[in-house]
């Protein structure tokens, strides 16, 4: 068994495993360590714990220290530095008329490296740009393209629900999100209504999917054939996912009746139901389910 922690070195970002060596260290605590961009502090977010050595990839690090008064001074300046550093690099953008929108700017702990984050369509020739960001702030710089949703998880903003929106609060990936999603919830396939701040499909599609793929199941199609308590065949009218009732069209000689009843109380053949997408809808929705 070997003993770990978890950090995060951005909220809602990705958990990274390092080893706390001799150090007490709790959840909520700053520290220093060393990755594959350079020095950088982080948050711990998963207190200590031991976990089988097979588990865990190769090597794993070691915290360098727990954040000192003077360590948060300095990610305060950083802070700083980078507001300066993305109105320099927006003007550099428009000298260099790059059709290229800039998102943020991110120094690592050690200054070591500046990043700057935009998105643009299709690829951009910036290797002047990075000269000319070089020669101003004498470090190395690196340009790195991200997508909507990425843009998006990095701004933040406020979603139909009123909520802060997932990805920026505790999402630390994203997950494939499909029209199929949608319509499996019986939503309605508007745009407006099924895309996020981003313009692609909203992830919380996909928070319910399994269970209303599930709650379906259960239940038979509209249309289709089923028997009553009473013995009576009828035909389906309507079904309540979340209810899990069945209004059901039976006919007695002249008399034609709608009842409802809870699934449990039918008989029908159940049958595993495909949810489909036409081509119309596909056409109209493609650009929604695009993975960036």
């Amino acid at each position: 068994m070997i003993k770990i922690i978890g950090v995060r070195f951005r909220e809602a970002g990705k958990i990274y495993y390092f080893s706390p060596g001799k150090r007490k260290i709790s959840r909520g605590d700053q520290v220093i360590v060393e990755t594959a961009r350079g020095v950088e502090m982080g948050r711990v977010v998963l207190g200590e714990k031991e976990v089988p050595e097979e588990e865990i990839v190769s090597p794993l690090k070691e915290v360098t220290r727990i954040a000192t008064e003077e360590d948060l001074k300095r990610v305060k300046r950083n802070r700083e530095k980078e507001k300066e550093a993305f109105v320099v690099c927006e003007q550099k953008i428009k000298k260099h008329q790059l059709q290229m929108k800039l998102v943020g700017a991110e120094y690592t702990f050690d200054n070591n490296k500046l990043l700057f984050y935009f998105t643009a369509d299709g690829r951009i020739d910036f290797r002047e740009l990075v000269k000319d960001l070089a020669s101003v702030f004498r470090t190395r710089i690196e340009l790195r393209q991200i997508g909507v949703r990425d843009e998006t998880k990095m701004m933040g903003g406020i979603g139909i629900c009123g909520r802060e929106l997932c990805c920026k609060t505790f999402l630390s990936d994203f997950a494939p999100v499909s029209i199929k999603m949608a319509k499996e919830q019986n939503l309605s396939l508007n745009p407006g209504k099924i895309s996020g701040l981003c313009g692609r499909l909203m992830c919380c599609l996909k928070n319910e999917y399994e269970t209303y793929e599930y709650l379906n199941s259960r239940l038979p199609g509209v249309g289709d054939f089923v028997t009553t308590p009473d013995g009576v065949k009828g035909q389906v009218q309507s079904v309540n996912v979340l209810r899990q009732t069945v209004k059901v069209l039976t006919e007695q000689g002249d008399v034609k009746e709608v009842q409802e009843y809870k699934v449990s109380q039918l008989k029908f053949r159940p049958r595993k139901k495909k949810v489909k997408v036409t081509k119309e809808e596909l056409k109209e929705l493609k650009n929604l389910e695009d993975k960036n």
